[in-house]
């Protein structure tokens, strides 16, 4: 469903950051208005731009062989696109726009240590009265954080990384469609000092006839 998206825009960046469906940093693309007003009723996001920059993006390699990118935009927002088995068009398994709703500062180890243990994923996770079911879900009762390291490409070309501990959530929204939760537990070396916090998103499925690129 997702091949053949777009066209790639070449870059003249002395790094090479990564691109696809035509995203790419520095970029700008729009999503679909009609799609936005029927769909942000139901949820937790409002007043979502149409119109939206790319100003960093995110690159995940995963142990599976797969590979996660985000385009993170203007909006307080970024596109993640999940590939397996490639880098084209071809191997886009799923696409989703992401919003991020808080970020809290962890402020202590013990705390950083209970974060993981039991903050991160649990069966259920509740937000502005809305239920949430895990999706990661491993053999048994435990479901531990699934952990991952992001590099990050900014467009004055500076670069960073950032552990991850993540769990993901849904709701059913009706119609066939499904309002997304991501709850991560971020961790980054700062100087001499870890950054670490909770960050809390949610996003919905992107489909092809959703977005266009604006160059």
């Amino acid at each position: 469903m997702f091949s053949k998206w777009f066209g790639k825009k070449e870059q003249d960046n002395k790094v090479k950051t990564p691109e696809i469906m035509g995203l790419y940093l520095g970029g700008s693309f729009e999503l679909d208005a009609l799609k936005l007003r029927l769909i942000q009723p139901n949820l937790i996001i409002d007043n979502a731009a149409s119109q939206q920059i790319i100003q960093a993006v995110g690159e995940v390699n995963l142990d599976t062989g797969g590979k996660i990118l985000r385009f993170y935009t203007d909006d307080d927002a970024f596109i993640q696109v999940a590939l397996d088995g490639g880098d084209t068009e071809n191997h886009i398994t799923d696409v989703k726009l992401w919003y991020f709703y808080e970020t809290q500062t962890v402020g202590s180890d013990s705390q950083w240590q209970q974060l993981l243990k039991s903050g991160i994923s649990t069966a259920e996770y509740s937000l502005e009265g809305h239920q949430f079911s895990r999706v990661w879900n491993a053999i048994g009762n435990d479901s531990p954080p699934v952990a991952m390291t992001e590099k990050t490409y900014e467009e004055d070309g500076d670069t960073s990384e950032t552990d991850q501990f993540m769990m993901l959530y849904e709701r059913d929204i009706g119609d066939e469609q499904f309002e997304f939760l991501m709850v991560s537990g971020e961790e980054k070396q700062v100087g001499d000092n870890l950054d670490r916090c909770l960050v809390i998103s949610t996003g919905f499925n992107l489909q092809p006839a959703d977005i266009r690129i604006n160059g």
